[in-house]
């Protein structure tokens, strides 16, 4: 087996660089990133997004200059380590080359490409599913004790990386509950296991309780303005579509374990159609359940190499050619390769906003994905208000006070602000809110709006002077035309009802 773990870090090591390799450098951080890499600026055991856990690497990130390499580390890395838990699984049947080195295509032609390469909770999410999924295989294979206290520290980490790992916790243990596995409630060491995870929760449990919840208010929002739309009937197409090419390698993992071992790992089979239900019930987006399938590309892969095997040689390389001829001709998709018009031209050449790639949250095709696009015009903005604040005397720029209307420019502005002088921006959305003053009195401000009628608004009468300094120019970034206004002399009916407002907005997230 000796050759075989060799090939699985090998694979590993491929899966941690290709990303690096294919992406093009033309793009800029993702608004996420942005706002994940100010919480860092700000520790806490919880946010009003996410739970701690992603914070303390772009702690990390930033201590190392938050250069494109460091923000782009941590999801490569953590989708390496998934793949070789995948892998472990696979060797632990007994499996050989070609079912790792099929495993491994699942992982670089599909969903997990893009998810891989995002600093966001996700990667960090999907990790901590595989893990939980991976001790809960061990302790049955092995019946060691041990395996269920890494099962209690994944759980309590998964639950401070991403509040979703609640769904396949829950479905792990429903499984556990209906299968034969159900006498792994009469073992001490799983309560033992249980409370070490709710103590490693138990902080940012705290913290949301202190806080009113805000996960909750968030969930509220986007069941508001985003998850209303998902239909599932989309939900399941898309459970094909994120891993097309391979998506014949997670249904033989269904089937292998519902069928072979003697039932023996059926729980898995339980714990996807959970997970898929809980999912359809509370309208969760398609890449929500991205964690439930690493597990089952393993098994898969067995399942596939043991008939390749028991019939003909022929069959390695069928399995091999379909993900490979269809995932190069789907990386564009999931990887921003190139320049955006070229970008464009490619799926518009291939008609690929008939697929649904290409609709945003606004349920509208565009000429890039919305990951894509909202990679784009960061440098621009921040140049642009950059150059409004040149613009004012040095005794106007002391009493400048910089505002966004969203977490993304806030952080863009941020990020690349001290390049520029820029003193430090704020926005009353998404985190950034816990992050004003409470006390302020305004007199400049340089608003950075993706609301092209901000000027029509009565506040603007309360300033001495306004005016449109520049805007957005890059027409397949996200920001395309938000503007930099100059705002100059704020009268105190403007710094009065600003007061109240975050006030009124902070007080919805904090107990008395």
């Amino acid at each position: 087996m000796k050759k075989e773990y060799r090939l699985l870090y090998l694979l590993a090591f491929l899966k941690f660089i290709l990303p690096f390799i294919l992406q093009n450098g033309y793009y800029e951080p993702q608004r996420d990133e942005f706002l994940y890499l100010a919480e860092a600026h700000h520790l806490a055991w919880g946010y009003m997004e996410i739970p701690p856990l992603l914070s303390v690497f772009a702690w990390i990130t930033n201590f190392f200059g938050a250069s494109m390499f460091w923000l782009k580390f941590w999801p490569s890395l953590f989708g390496a380590f998934t793949y070789l838990l995948a892998g472990k699984i696979i060797l632990s049947f007994g499996g050989r080359a070609f079912a790792l080195f099929l495993c491994f295509l699942s992982f670089i032609f599909g969903a997990y490409l893009r998810v891989h390469f995002l600093f966001q909770p996700n990667f960090l999410e999907i990790f901590f599913w595989t893990m939980i999924a991976y001790s809960t295989l061990r302790f049955i294979q092995t019946k060691k004790n041990l395996w269920l206290y890494v099962l209690g520290i994944s759980a309590g980490l998964g639950m401070i990386s991403k509040y979703s790992v609640a769904f396949f916790l829950i479905s792990i243990l429903i499984g556990l509950l209906i299968t034969r596995n159900r006498k792994i409630f009469l073992n001490k060491h799983s309560y033992i296991s249980a409370i070490i995870a709710f103590l490693i929760f138990f902080p940012t449990l705290l913290w949301e309780y202190i806080h009113h919840f805000p996960v909750i208010v968030h969930m509220h929002e986007l069941h508001q303005f985003q998850l209303q739309y998902i239909q599932p009937a989309g939900f399941l197409a898309d459970q094909l579509l994120m891993n097309l090419p391979c998506v014949f390698i997670w249904m033989s993992g269904l089937y292998f374990v519902i069928f072979k071992e003697k039932g023996k790992y059926r729980i898995f089979a339980w714990a996807y159609l959970l997970v898929i239900l809980l999912l359809l019930y509370f309208q969760g987006k398609n890449y929500y359940s991205l964690g439930v399938y690493p597990v089952l590309f393993a098994f898969g892969a067995v399942q596939l190499e043991r008939f390749a095997t028991r019939h003909s040689r022929v069959w390695k390389y069928v399995f091999i050619i379909i993900p490979v001829a269809l995932g190069i001709y789907l990386i564009p998709l999931f990887l921003p390769v190139w320049k955006p018009q070229k970008l464009a031209s490619y799926y518009k050449a291939r008609n690929i906003e008939k697929t649904g790639f290409l609709k945003w949250e606004d349920r509208r095709n565009h000429p890039l994905p919305q990951d894509f696009a909202d990679m784009l015009g960061w440098k621009e903005m921040a140049e642009k208000a950059a150059t409004a604040y040149s613009t004012l005397s040095s005794d106007e720029r002391k009493q400048t006070f910089i505002f966004c209307d969203n977490y993304g420019e806030a952080g863009a502005l941020n990020y690349y602000g001290k390049k520029y002088g820029l003193p430090t921006a704020y926005s009353d959305n998404a985190s950034f809110l816990y992050w004003l003053p409470d006390s302020l009195h305004l007199v400049n401000v340089i608003l950075i709006t993706d609301d092209t009628g901000e000027m029509q608004y009565p506040f603007v009468k309360d300033f001495s002077s306004a005016e449109v300094s520049d805007s957005i120019t890059d027409r397949y970034a996200r920001e395309y035309g938000s503007l930099i206004i100059i705002l100059k002399g704020a009268n105190e009916n403007f710094n009065q009802m600003f007061r109240e407002k975050i006030k009124k907005d902070k007080d919805r997230f904090y107990k008395p």
